[in-house]
């Protein structure tokens, strides 16, 4: 059967794009989504409470990088801003720039910090490779004028501010690679681990840093076969036995993102059980694909006509998804990265 993204579109007010965190992270409204039942309204800080003793959340602890800068052009100082997508390596990342198409090849720049650039390949969808140099190290001048990679539909005339710098990132973040963060687990607070811990819930990370390929949009026409753009991942040993454990055991794998839910995914066998690794994946979760490892999802509201609005669709149906998703506009909720949240669960 042809998968189409315009399958997967709706349309809301886009005074409901959350612009700004809510004070409290555990605070943002959770819809909580089990089996057929009518969508239920409650807090993040409720989700203990809904979660039962032996249930396995994992997180993805990827850390986003300040990878939003500023410059000029050398050759007549026009104003230049560069997303870093990927490090390949010998201060070579491949970007994204605005204006693109007046960046040539040779193009000399000069950003914030005392960072210089040069355009060494022009690449398909406007991407560039951008070799950079630096009196320092490149990471320590990201961190120092570098900017939150907030992505467009949040709206900065200025740019990321130290706030969002602080709230762009989740709690338990260590591993830096990620250009936007996992939204998902935005909403934790340490408050939340303990009592994740006394109520019997295991709580496990892996990594998988956000690439360009989870926001970008999908093309035209039938999507059977499509890949996305590859993301690397690792899973350590802990997290696997965990996993296993539980799926083992009768207990529930309860995936904290859309990225935590490919890399459990990419990793699983039939029976559900994963392996131990790292590596990169380019999977394409979508109707009709059935999960073998994941048997719960915590996530955000997204985009329409996105791969993660497929991937959701594809863990509790189209139909009940873009329902619910019509019920979250009635009932005022805030979407998209900074927005509120939702669990779905197959049954109780």
């Amino acid at each position: 059967m042809p998968i189409f993204a315009a399958d997967y579109n709706y349309e809301f007010p886009r005074e409901l794009i959350a612009q700004r965190p809510i004070e409290r992270r555990d605070r943002s409204r959770l819809m909580v989504l089990v089996g057929n039942r009518p969508p239920e309204h409650r807090l993040f800080f409720n989700l203990p409470k809904i979660l039962r003793e032996g249930d396995v959340l994992v997180a993805n602890d990827s850390r986003v990088i300040p990878a939003r800068i500023r410059g000029v052009k050398r050759d007549g100082g026009a104003e230049v801003e560069a997303l870093l997508l990927r490090d390949l390596g010998d201060g070579r990342w491949t970007a994204l720039a605005k204006p693109g198409k007046r960046l040539h090849l040779g193009t000399r720049l000069d950003f914030r910090g005392g960072l210089s650039g040069e355009v060494l390949a022009k690449l398909k969808g406007g991407q560039i490779v951008l070799g950079l140099a630096g009196e320092r190290p490149i990471s320590e001048i990201l961190d120092e004028f570098g900017e939150a990679p907030l992505p467009p539909y949040i709206e900065r005339p200025k740019g990321a501010d130290a706030r969002d710098s602080r709230r762009y990132q989740t709690i338990y973040s260590r591993h830096p690679g990620s250009i936007a963060a996992p939204t998902a687990g935005l909403h934790f607070t340490p408050d939340l681990l303990e009592r994740f811990k006394a109520r019997g819930i295991e709580w496990h990370t892996l990594t998988l840093h956000v690439g360009y390929g989870t926001f970008a949009p999908l093309p035209e026409g039938d999507l059977t076969g499509h890949r996305l753009h590859t993301e690397y991942f690792t899973l350590n040993k802990s997290t696997a036995r965990s996993v296993n454990r539980a799926r083992l055991e009768g207990h529930r794998v309860i995936a904290v993102g859309t990225t935590t839910a490919r890399v459990l995914e990419a990793a699983a066998d039939e029976r559900g059980l994963v392996t131990a690794g790292s590596g990169e994946t380019d999977l394409f979760i979508h109707p009709p694909y059935r999960f073998r490892s994941v048997d719960g999802l915590v996530t955000n509201f997204h985009l329409p006509r996105s791969s993660l609005l497929m991937l959701v669709s594809a863990f509790s149906g189209r139909e009940r998804i873009l329902d619910a998703y019509g019920k979250a506009i009635e009932e005022g909720y805030r979407f998209y990265s900074y927005g509120d949240a939702m669990l779905l669960l197959p049954t109780g």
